[in-house]
């Protein structure tokens, strides 16, 4: 007999969002941040969010080709005032 319930491969495979930023070492507001931009899709399951393995590899495939990078930003340091 054939089993309706979805399997894990056809629904994708889904993940805490949050989960998923700890496991970059990244917090909750830059996944708000990734969300808010359109770099992440993320899916509600009844007010909590998760990712699709898919989308995790999406995500990560564009950030292997280069596609996010952007070149660090060194502060300068201040001048301090006499005393």
């Amino acid at each position: 007999m054939k089993s309706n319930s979805p399997t894990p491969q056809s629904t994708g495979g889904l993940m805490s969002f949050y989960g998923w930023l700890a496991s970059l070492d990244k917090t909750r507001s830059t996944g708000w941040r990734w969300r808010k931009d359109g770099l992440v899709k993320t899916v509600n399951v009844f007010g909590k969010l998760y990712v699709t393995r898919e989308e995790v590899a999406r995500f990560e495939t564009r950030a292997l080709a280069g596609e996010f990078y952007r070149e660090a930003k060194t502060p300068t340091p201040r001048a301090r005032a006499a005393a």
